[in-house]
């Protein structure tokens, strides 16, 4: 359900905010209004682009001086109300032609899987589902990776609880859904650790009443944590990246096996790269990515973890980097020409708000020194929220936090 209403009016369970905008200046809506949503708004933003938020959560991003419509919009997990609400909005509010910009992997599949019917009011870059499935389910992922000859970790995909007898590589495992949705939202982890066989059974029981056991996955734990991950991220298009970077995950919460980023740092990282590009040709990808990896220490390979099909957590990196994604893929779909360019390395990006108790645990742990903590705050060139220019989101979001931390785990 949509309600549009006056800024000033009080509706504690719809809400929309608006400003007026030109006809003939297609902007963005962007789905989703948390961080990650809010960089894009920012990066559109700055640039005069007028920008429209969708959102069914309580979110920062409406509070952005450059959000022009701010949109509350119920069943956004649901994947024909989100098509339909988005049709609703874009047809009541005038946002023919507006670029549609995804924040989470539902919507991703929702846009793919509907590329059509979004298309005749929205420009829609999602690819279509011939190219999504490859990201979307990892079993997908990881079985054109073996293809490609990409490393990937040693993965076991039971049928039933019995088959876990016939896992060959030892313990500790991390249990993973193959479609991340409905276990995240369940269990706001990304994977759990089993650290023997009556563990991994009793943990995998436990999945199975979320999801079925077909959508399980047992993966070997690669040893070392986020300052072992790294991403290639890009806006890839006709089978080539005309704008990239790499990055490495410095600091993740939670520590082991990280939902999302809180430190990260530019680098340098050419195999990342090549092993990237040519999994993304194969697909044939259109439009903005992330592709995760883990250096494996016993053999010294980068191993493929996921590919985001979507905007990620930290992109908001690439601008002060000299690569501003965001605003490529809007430039493309509105047929302006984009130059190429590369992320310069040694640029760091930080989430304060998880950050901060991330490294009070690894500091507790042995993990992180405090010394080393307070250099990244010292040197951390963005931080993903909070913004002179730009303050309200920054208030807002430490306001939400009992919000957040109920809603999802934070």
């Amino acid at each position: 359900m949509m309600s549009v209403c006056e800024p000033t009016a009080k509706t504690p369970r719809e809400f929309v905010e608006s400003s007026p905008v030109s006809n003939n200046h297609a902007g963005a809506v962007v789905v989703g209004g948390d961080y990650q949503g809010l960089s894009i708004v920012r990066s559109l933003g700055r640039q005069g682009i007028p920008v429209c938020v969708v959102d069914d959560e309580k979110s920062i991003s409406r509070f952005s001086k450059y959000t022009t419509k701010a949109v509350r919009l119920g069943g956004l997990r649901d994947e024909e109300a989100t098509v339909e609400g988005l049709l609703g909005v874009g047809k009541e509010m005038g946002l023919a032609g507006w670029v549609i910009f995804p924040t989470r992997d539902e919507h991703v599949a929702a846009f793919s899987r509907h590329r059509e019917r979004l298309s005749r009011v929205f420009r829609v870059p999602t690819p279509a589902w011939d190219c999504i499935r490859w990201a979307w389910d990892k079993r997908n992922t990881y079985r054109r990776a073996e293809e490609l000859g990409i490393p990937t970790p040693r993965t076991f995909y039971p049928e039933s609880l019995e088959d876990l007898k016939r896992i060959s590589f030892p313990p500790p495992y991390a249990i993973k859904p193959a479609i991340k949705e409905h276990f995240i939202y369940s269990t706001h982890a990304k994977a759990w650790r089993a650290d023997s066989a009556e563990e991994l059974r009793t943990l995998c029981e436990r999945a199975c009443q979320i999801v079925s056991i077909e959508e399980v996955m047992v993966q070997e734990v690669i040893p070392g944590g986020g300052e072992n991950q790294v991403s290639y991220c890009a806006f890839f298009r006709q089978g080539k990246a005309v704008g990239k970077m790499v990055a490495c995950r410095k600091r993740q919460h939670p520590l082991e096996f990280g939902r999302a980023s809180t430190f990260v740092e530019t680098i340098e990282l050419p195999v990342v790269e090549e092993h990237s590009e040519r999994f993304l040709r194969a697909i044939d990808y259109y439009g903005l990515v992330e592709v995760e990896y883990k250096r494996d220490g016993r053999d010294g390979r980068y191993k493929l973890l996921d590919v985001n099909a979507r905007t990620w957590g930290y992109h908001s990196l690439g601008a002060r980097a000299g690569v501003d994604f965001s605003h490529m893929l809007y430039a493309d779909q509105l047929g302006r020409n984009v130059s190429p360019g590369v992320g310069r390395p040694g640029v760091r990006w930080m989430r304060l708000m998880t950050d901060f108790p991330t490294a009070v645990v690894g500091c507790w742990q042995g993990q992180l020194r405090v010394r080393g903590y307070l250099n990244s705050l010292r040197t951390c060139n963005v931080e993903a929220v909070f913004s002179l220019r730009d303050p309200l989101p920054g208030l807002a979001e430490v306001l939400l936090v009992p919000y957040l931390v109920l809603k999802r785990g934070f």
